[in-house]
């Protein structure tokens, strides 16, 4: 390490120093190569928590993440063509199913590495894993083949790609630093980065059911990360939404596929569709695949409208294992998903408790009660239920009356579990009168990249 020693480098920070390159890329390298002691890592990371680090150090931990293993490569020229996003997480967030497939159509290429969920909220990678055949784990070799045939990829990290993450994320979340931003930071940058990627687009949530529920931290996450991969020459622009109320109407793995397959059709939740296009048009911005965002969102709903970005869900997930004639009925767009997707057959119907207008369904007591159905897992690599899910059939807005059905519950039990029928009934707030218009946007802010 050059004569930098880990104890140097935990007083330093302790002492509110400001760490070099050289300090950030020691202690990186020694927590890959288990040099560092658990109880040292545990140290720095509580003094980087407390102490904080400047967005200089920030970029450098997140690039000293990112090169710790593995980097995908690509043809000579792809740099600025290739695009990805990343969302904080939130409940019924299906966009990415929906939008690497259209971004593939629009022309540019889509590697996309996603994740599994924990506690509330639903993995990208359960979700797919709903389609049968589905494989979430390819080879490095796989990836880029997929990539460059059809377009675009949603598969899962593997063991050599940015590993400084695991062994830090592990202590974090044992020493109560989870929450520091700019870790957090490191944590997702350093991974999109390491897809080799020349644009990126974050989505930051905010709100009851997001992990920055208030807005000010929300934006201030949003800018560390667009200022580091800025840093790391990657173009970054965020976007923050509301996740206030669940994204479309579905919530749990199978019954969000079903949902990114109609949005994919043409059809869908209109706020989910929105954001699609609000994010698309912004990474068609960033690659200069678009004048500006507006024309941008026109390429994506073109491809929606006219089946070239169904055509792209079907290539990538038969490239991803599954068969020719489960991926034509599932999106066959006159048939029906149920065929190949297996909702969870015992159903309950929740109806409103007295009349007027729903003011509020609020996203976190939806969340723990798909969670409490046996959708969501509280610690990594417990098993799931694909099958489990809420659907409403009422929105934000709508007038209603006393008995008017508003969520449809898909269980596995012979009755809906109390808890589940609790917090759905928390969940939906019912006004005399509106007494804050219904936002026509999820989006509350955007932020553009400084390059």
């Amino acid at each position: 390490m050059s004569g930098i020693t880990i104890p140097d480098i935990i007083r330093k920070k302790r002492d509110g120093g400001e760490h070099t390159a050289q300090e950030i890329q020691a202690f990186v390298d020694a927590v890959v190569d288990q040099k560092a002691e658990p109880a040292q890592i545990g140290a720095w990371l509580m003094a980087a928590y407390i102490r904080g680090l400047t967005n200089q150090e920030a970029t450098h931990l997140t690039g000293a993440m990112m090169n710790s293993g593995d980097l995908m490569t690509w043809p000579e020229g792809w740099k600025g063509n290739l695009v990805d996003k990343h969302s904080t997480g939130g409940v019924g967030d299906k966009v990415s199913l929906i939008l690497a497939p259209a971004l593939a159509a629009c022309g540019v290429k889509v590697p996309m590495i996603s994740g599994r969920g924990l506690e509330h909220t639903g993995g990208t990678l359960d979700k797919l894993e709903a389609i049968p055949g589905y494989t979430v784990n390819l080879s490095s070799d796989r990836l880029r083949e997929v990539v460059s045939t059809v377009g675009c990829c949603i598969a899962g990290q593997t063991a050599r790609l940015v590993p400084a993450d695991k062994r830090l994320y592990e202590l974090r979340d044992v020493t109560g630093t989870v929450d520091s931003l700019q870790l957090i930071t490191g944590s997702i940058v350093s991974k999109k980065a390491a897809e080799g990627i020349g644009n990126l687009v974050l989505d930051v949530k905010t709100g009851n059911g997001a992990f920055m529920e208030q807005l000010d931290k929300a934006e201030e996450l949003a800018k560390l990360m667009v200022d580091v991969g800025c840093g790391l020459g990657i173009r970054t622009a965020a976007l923050i939404s509301s996740m206030d109320s669940p994204l479309g109407r579905a919530v749990g793995h199978s019954l969000e596929v079903a949902e990114s397959v109609h949005c994919l059709q043409g059809k869908g939740p209109q706020d989910l569709l929105d954001l699609v296009v609000d994010t698309g048009g912004l990474l068609l911005q960033l690659a200069g695949e678009a004048q500006d965002q507006d024309k941008g969102k026109q390429r994506i709903r073109d491809v929606l409208q006219d089946g070239k970005a169904l055509a792209k869900f079907k290539a990538m997930i038969v490239a991803q294992g599954v068969t020719e004639q489960v991926a034509a009925d599932l999106c066959d767009v006159s048939g029906d998903v149920w065929n190949v997707l297996t909702p969870a057959a015992q159903t309950t119907i929740l109806t409103c408790p007295r009349a007027g207008y729903i003011q509020t369904i609020r996203a976190m007591p939806c969340a723990k009660a798909v969670q409490a159905l046996g959708a969501g897992r509280t610690k990594a690599g417990e098993p799931i239920d694909l099958t489990v899910g809420i659907y409403f059939l009422a929105s934000l807005g709508d007038e209603v009356k006393e008995g008017t059905p508003w969520v449809k519950v898909h269980h596995t039990t012979p009755e809906l579990p109390a808890a589940a029928r609790s917090l759905l009934e928390e969940a939906l707030h019912i006004v005399p009168k509106l007494t804050s218009p219904i936002p026509s946007s999820r989006v509350i802010k955007v932020i553009q990249p400084s390059l």
